[in-house]
């Protein structure tokens, strides 16, 4: 390939803040020192000499096997401007050149992964002078044209490509109708794509697909995470050809607890597993990556299952098929999966067809130190040579704070002034700051994409920096109102117009009052109930009327859709509406006249609605309750004769209504609602709730402690009528309009996961029925029963419950032509949506505006039938529309459509909300990952202020390398590796799941693993000496004993851990984990 200019750096391990030729000098005498041999070099042993001719010798082979990655820490730079990169002294890509005479795809064996941590050696770069060829490391993407003419032809999917966050070379698609995702299993198969990228893929040959090894124990996921070989064989094997494999899938677990701040709730208008998200993913260490396959030949020659073959490879072809052969269509790809249920497909990314907002909003960390090295190293040689560098050259590796992304490479020029400015400086500091990036591009000869810097946030360390990263990264738009949205609110102060007083039902005369959070200022809801001359209650919900104010195509519209969601940060709030309105003018706050969208039911003694009203009207709230002041009603602390004496401070009362009337509305409520969710559970919904934390902050907003939450009474009051509002405004709208309801769905839960999980069950002698919602819940309530004294293992298991489910989403009526896909699998309603808070969801916007188009139409068409039929104003005519007893033969007549038509056309409804509801998912996760991000944030303040902290744990999964732990006090999981530890000595008893880990006197003579090197006791175990007067109290640890080498440890076992915060100017923030030991070897 010709001469090769090489670069060589050493990464400093200076505290100075600025770079000097200096140490430059002291570096390389000391790594001159340390040199061993010539033929094996070390970490921190390769001179630049030698790293020139290993990487003229690496290059001077067509068959380059991509360089390896792992996700974590090794310095790794793009071909096309950095084309390879070597670390511990070898070049990456010489790992897997195929021998002389040998096919193409006669790979040698695959190196042990390389280690995740930062290089602390030489970082070799070479780059191919402009004159020579560039190689190619990926297929070309398909053009648009052949994946529109494939998909037809079925020999192609399209589905939504998502990456293992613990193994980034593990990418999925979920394929609607197919049971098992479909494994995108390396980085050439993977050809570019980036985690929620909309891609086509082309299926391998069943022959291809891996074994998936039938694990019925599902809680012990480190076992199989454990066999790391398994899966670097499989993707060895598959580029190879071998038809023979046997892998168990990486499956990352997350915990399943919320944060919520001091007095809040969960914003949630559902516990159900469908409409909550699991939490921030528990990474302690990103799992190491091969880069194997995808071994480059000749242009000519065809990328099949992810390797580029030689047409001349017979045996390869037999093996494959032809590329056409192995495409498997849909139908044909449901039946396989079926057919093959312990196989997991396989496939190969052919294009990408819709790029993810991700590309747009990178965080991570900048590694300047080869960059300073290199322009170090050349104004040395222009002394020389009297040659003057050229500035603002070169490019500088990029970090991201995802495991789930790739690095990248960032082009000086590219960088922000104020970074060039400090790295002309010699700043090293740039290391610990967090950067905002984007994707520029990623073409074929890059391994990994360009990107460029488009802001600075700070240091890693600072919590404002890591919030404003949080939102950043997920794309929510923090900046003020504009003035044109602005100037679309009413004037202050605001009055109802005498037309809305004329137009609407006047409640004001109701016993109507709010119940929320202590700390909320934007009320969505009310409630209201009347004992009935008849014995039956008449029960009312009512809800802002924000679609009064907010008019379709406005700015303020529009800006509402962006946003489409309040997005929460545990002490503050970006609201989706201005605070004028959420707070104020639209807000059901107490003593003042609000507009609402009341739903109003009348129910008999067991809990049935016999008839329900729906309109716009007026209210006016006599007061507003917090959970706790409505929790203390229903326990009968607090009554009319006491509330003068009580000392918790109690809300004022508006209006003509005493503290009697809202202690019996509450108490009345609250029987009711026991009766609702006593028929919802009955009618099959499923709940499974897990511990929730709690932070507990200090008057300048610090944590200080955790708590967890507890649910009250009061709170299932209040989701009960907020429920059965969500269902009826979802029957009514999707009446009216079949094909253009906004409505939300909850798919059945995997079914390979359900029989994991339901197989663990039994192996343990707790029987589990997975064959519906009802019975499912049923069977959990019966374990909860049964391992109730175990609190602990009880959260573990609804946890893991809720590991099967899917998340709930949006849709548009008219995407599915069943109408069994339009169910709501956790709450077993064949129609759902949300109605009830519209203050801080978009989608309770349109459907406010759905109803009201229902409405106006039901009344335009009963009148027009009134004078058709001559029917007097004084006879009353049934709600044809939205009532429970509606026709439905009239509301299909021609004459009721066209009318329904036009009032949707009216209040700005299209004819499909597709695109509404795709963005409204889209910002609806982000929303709940910037909640999740900013309660793991925290948790790392609240531990980095304690140092340490003391709690137990319960080992959930064991193998001879690590163990998962869930740590009790936080509701969160962690890992523990004991692997190549210097000084213990771990021994894995396969047949009884049983680890033994001991205190060795000797070093470790395993060798390691090739870029990792071994790890002392300290870290991973907190030795405390057992000698009198040397024992130390760390946080909490009183209540928590240290446990004793050797140390014994089952599946499920107890064992106390010391967790401790870790990254923040130095990388990603985490938590992490450490076995809490008494020792007298420490």
């Amino acid at each position: 390939m010709g001469s090769l200019i090489a670069e060589s750096s050493v990464v400093s391990t200076h505290t100075d803040d600025n770079f000097v030729d200096s140490d430059l000098r002291d570096s390389k005498k000391k790594k001159r020192r340390a040199r061993k041999s010539k033929q094996s070099p070390s970490v921190g042993e390769t001179d630049l000499d030698a790293s020139s001719s290993q990487i003229a010798n690496a290059s001077s082979d067509g068959h380059h096997q991509p360089p390896q990655e792992t996700n974590v820490g090794t310095g790794l730079m793009a071909s096309k401007h950095v084309d390879e990169l070597a670390t511990d002294g070898n070049l990456v890509n010489q790992q897997s050149v195929p021998p002389k005479g040998e096919g193409p795809l006669s790979l040698s064996p695959v190196p042990e992964p390389a280690s995740s941590e930062e290089p602390v050696g030489p970082v070799l770069i070479a780059r191919p002078m402009d004159s020579l060829a560039r190689r190619t490391y990926f297929p070309p993407h398909w053009s648009t044209d052949a994946t529109n003419k494939a998909l037809e032809k079925g020999e192609l999917v399209r589905a939504l490509f998502r990456v293992n966050a613990h193994n980034r070379l593990e990418a999925y698609c979920k394929i609607d109708g197919v049971q098992t995702d479909i494994l995108i299993s390396n980085m050439v198969a993977q050809n570019r794509a980036i985690d929620g990228d909309t891609v086509d893929i082309a299926i391998d040959s069943p022959s291809l697909w891996p074994r998936m090894k039938g694990s019925v124990e599902i809680i012990n996921n480190a076992e199989s995470d454990n066999n790391l070989h398994d899966g670097r064989r499989h993707a060895q094997d598959r580029s190879s050809g071998k038809c023979n494999l046997d892998v168990e899938p990486q499956n990352g677990f997350s915990s399943n607890n919320g944060f919520v701040a001091k007095g809040g709730t969960s914003q949630d208008d559902e516990s159900c597993p469908g409409e909550t998200s699991h939490n921030y993913s528990n990474k302690n260490e990103v799992l190491s990556e091969d880069y194997v396959g995808g071994c480059q030949l000749s242009t000519s020659e065809g990328y099949v299952g992810g390797c580029q073959l030689s047409t001349s490879d017979s045996s390869m072809q037999s093996c494959l098929g032809d590329a056409h052969d192995s495409r498997i269509s849909l139908e044909k790809l449901c039946a396989l999966t079926g057919l093959y249920p312990s196989k997991r497909p396989t496939g190969s990314v052919v294009a990408i067809t819709e790029r993810s907002i991700r590309r747009d909003y990178i965080v991570g960390f900048l590694s300047v130190k080869q960059w300073l090295y290199s322009r170090a190293i050349k104004k040395k040689s222009s002394r020389k040579n009297k040659y003057q560098p050229e500035q603002n050259q070169g490019y500088v590796l990029l970090t991201p704070t995802d495991p789930k992304l790739t690095k990248m490479t960032v082009s000086i020029i590219n960088l922000p002034a104020s970074i060039r400015k400090r790295l002309e400086a010699g700043d090293l500091t740039i290391e610990s700051d967090l950067v905002a990036a984007r994707v520029v591009s990623w073409v074929e000869e890059s391994y990994i994409p360009d990107a460029c810097v488009v802001q600075v946030f700070g240091r890693g360390s600072d919590a404002e920096a890591q919030i404003a990263a949080i939102l950043f990264e997920n794309a929510i738009d923090a900046s003020e109102f504009s003035s044109e949205v602005m100037l679309c609110l009413p004037h202050i102060p605001w009055e109802i117009p005498e037309a809305e007083l004329e137009s609407r039902r006047d409640l004001r005369n109701l016993c109507i009052f709010t119940i929320d959070p202590s700390t909320a200022t934007d009320l969505d809801d009310a409630l209201s109930v009347e004992m009935l001359p008849d014995g039956n209650f008449r029960v009312g919900v009512h809800i802002a009327d924000v679609s009064y104010f907010v008019l379709p195509d406005t700015a303020l519209d529009t800006d509402a859709r962006i946003r489409s969601t309040s997005v929460y940060l545990l002490l503050r709030k970006l609201p989706m509406l201005p605070p004028m309105l959420s707070n104020d003018v639209a807000s059901l706050n107490p003593g003042v006249d609000r507009l609402s969208f009341s739903i109003i039911w009348d129910m008999n003694s067991s809990g049935e609605v016999l008839e329900h009203w729906i309109g716009r009207t007026i209210i006016r709230s006599c007061c507003k309750l917090s959970y706790e002041h409505a929790q203390e009603i229903i326990d009968g602390l607090f009554d009319s004769h006491n509330c003068s004496q009580t000392v918790k401070p109690w809300p004022n009362l508006y209006g003509q209504f005493e503290w009697s009337d809202i202690i019996e509305s509450v108490k009345r409520l609250h029987e009711i609602s026991r009766l609702l969710r006593r028929n919802r559970f009955g009618d099959g919904a499923l709940s499974l709730e897990s511990p929730k934390v709690v932070y507990l902050f200090d008057e300048e907003g610090v944590p200080y402690d955790t708590v967890f939450s507890e649910r009250k009474d009061s709170d299932s009051l209040v989701e009960e009528f907020m429920l059965l509002a969500n269902r009826t405004a979802a029957e009514v709208i999707t009446r009216a309009y079949p094909s253009s309801a906004l409505l939300r769905r909850h798919p059945k839960p995997n079914p390979r996961k359900l029989r994991e999980f339901q197989a663990f069950c039994n192996k343990h002698g707790l029987k589990l029925d997975v064959s519906s919602s009802a019975h499912l819940h049923r069977s959990l309530e019966h374990i909860r029963g049964e391992v109730g004294d175990d609190s602990v293992l009880c959260d573990i298991l609804m946890s893991y419950a809720a590991r099967p489910m899917q998340l709930a989403s949006y849709f548009c009526s008219g995407e599915f032509e069943d109408s069994d896909d339009h169910g709501h699998y956790a709450l077993a309603v064949p129609l759902y949506t949300h109605f009830t808070s519209p203050l801080r969801r978009y989608p309770d916007i349109v459907v406010h505006r759905t109803l009201a188009a229902a409405l106006e139409a039901e009344d335009v068409y009963l009148n027009r039938i009134r004078v058709l039929r001559n029917i007097a104003k004084e006879e009353k005519l049934g709600r044809c529309f939205t009532g429970v007893h509606f026709d439905k033969d009239e509301i299909e007549t021609a004459e009721a459509r066209d009318v329904l038509f036009a009032e949707a056309a009216r209040y700005g409804i299209p004819p499909s909300l597709s695109d509404v509801a795709a963005h409204c998912n889209e910002r609806k996760r982000a929303a709940r990952h910037v909640k999740d991000a900013t309660g793991k944030l925290y948790m790392w303040l609240l531990l980095r202020k304690k140092q340490i902290l003391i709690s137990e744990a319960r080992v959930l999964g064991l193998g001879p390398r690590f163990m998962s732990i869930y740590i009790t006090k936080l509701a969160i999981e962690r890992r523990i590796y004991y692997d190549e530890v210097d000084g213990l000595t771990a021994e894995w008893l396969d047949a009884t799941s049983t680890l033994v880990i001991s205190q060795s006197h000797k070093l470790s003579n395993k060798k390691s693993s090739p870029g990792r090197s071994s790890k002392t006791v300290d870290e991973v175990a907190l030795l405390v000496s057992p000698v009198e007067g040397e024992s130390q109290t760390y946080g909490d640890a009183t209540d928590c004993e240290p446990v004793f080498f050797p140390l014994t440890l089952h599946p499920l076992s107890t064992i106390p851990v010391a967790l401790h915060a870790v990254g923040g100017d130095d990388g990603p923030i985490d938590i992490e984990a450490r076995m809490y030991v008494s020792s007298y070897f420490h």
